[in-house]
């Protein structure tokens, strides 16, 4: 196992009828600016309970988040902050929402010229805006961790960034606000975190098996439990287990230790920058791939993957591993998403623009920063 580094200070709030506790996380003077999306929330109730919690707080509101956050709309979020001397950022909404706010809060604060340049140029962050977080969708795992993910309409760019300054000081996770989602939410959130899990544990061994097994048990949790929350979506304890390893599959437990990947999700936010995609879409789409394209190097993942997740035991190693690849695939399609680029319409002709960025940026990617403008061309091409 490889020296780490270890720390959490995100206060988790879990269960039913914990959204009516957030007043006490909340500073009792200050300006709160409440953000959020598209209004789910106030079809589903969650707006009513979070303004019945902060009754008699100083509250501005900013809706519109996208999903895929736009710079240039939280750009306008930033101003309003700045000149109503916001304190304290309360997200309400899923992973894009909180990943807005956490650009807002680090925008706010920050001291270049350019708050793009957090994105575009890693700029450091040291300082920002207090966040807690309300979760209505899981999926990303931002609850508990200090990453983000925003787009630019205008360079059509899709870039993270990542910090401890904006970890959010509490994050409140209601299973109950799973009853009232499409399928497509659950079927995206469910393979967002398996491939985030993914991303830790796909790469290669480092003789760390307890980390190994902490991930395996969030893959296996995700298998069990993510068919029967988009069965059936009362099911509380489908809709807990399955809320609660969305969070784990993201909050740095899993990926102390052991050598990161994160190739899948840097291609397939492209793949969202160019045509729109859902991100978890994105990645069922790339994933399989990785597996082929790099079965090689992480062969030895690659067939405990096979053998602990879906017992594949039986065959050479090829075979093994076609058939985890094969069983990968099937899952998500399961989940009611399509693993091809001709299911979402993108042209071939996209690949080659992808690859181009790659090349214009200079790229190396994944576990051994081998995967460079070529291997992201054959990685995309193989999925057509």
């Amino acid at each position: 196992m490889n020296n780490f580094i270890f720390q959490n200070p995100v206060k988790i709030l879990f269960g039913k009828g914990q959204i009516n506790e957030i007043a006490s996380e909340l500073p009792a003077k200050g300006k709160i600016m409440l953000t959020y999306g598209g209004g789910s929330i106030f079809r589903n109730g969650v707006y009513d309970q979070v303004k019945e919690a902060i009754k008699g707080l100083d509250v501005i509101e900013f809706g519109g988040i996208e999903p895929n956050p736009k710079f240039e709309t939280l750009m306008k979020a930033v101003a309003i902050c700045q000149t109503e001397q916001v304190d304290f950022l309360l997200s309400v909404g899923g992973g894009s929402v909180l990943d807005g706010s956490k650009f807002i809060a680090a925008a706010v604060c920050f001291q270049g010229e350019d708050p793009w340049d957090i994105l575009a140029k890693q700029a450091e962050v040291t300082n920002a805006l207090p966040i807690g977080a309300i979760l209505t969708l899981p999926a990303t795992g931002s609850e508990m961790n200090g990453n983000s993910v925003v787009s630019r309409i205008e360079t059509q760019e899709k870039l993270a960034f990542g910090s401890p300054a904006v970890m959010p000081k509490f994050s409140v996770l209601d299973p109950e606000v799973i009853f009232s989602l499409p399928d497509r939410q659950i079927s995206n959130g469910v393979v967002d975190a398996f491939v985030h899990v993914m991303e830790q544990y796909l790469t290669y061994p480092v003789n760390s098996p307890l980390q190994d097994r902490f991930a395996e048990g969030i893959l296996q949790t995700l298998v069990e439990e993510g068919p029967k929350v988009l069965a059936n979506r009362k099911d509380y304890e489908a809709a807990a287990n399955f809320m609660w390893s969305a969070t784990m599959a993201l909050n740095g437990l899993i990926a102390v230790g052991v050598p990161q990947d994160w190739a899948t999700h840097m291609i397939g936010h492209e793949l969202t920058a160019y045509h729109g995609i859902d991100h978890a879409q994105t990645l069922a789409i790339v994933l399989p791939g990785m597996m082929n394209l790099k079965r090689k190097n992480k062969k030895a993942k690659l067939l405990q993957y096979g053998e602990r997740i879906w017992g594949i035991t039986e065959g050479n190693n090829d075979q093994r591993i076609d058939a985890a690849i094969g069983k990968t695939i099937e899952f998500f399609e399961k989940m009611g998403i399509k693993t091809k680029l001709p299911d979402y319409g993108v042209p071939s002709d996209t690949i080659t623009k992808i690859a181009n960025r790659f090349q214009q940026r200079g790229f190396k990617i994944g576990e051994h920063a081998d995967i460079g403008p070529e291997e992201v061309g054959e990685i995309l091409r193989s999925r057509l």
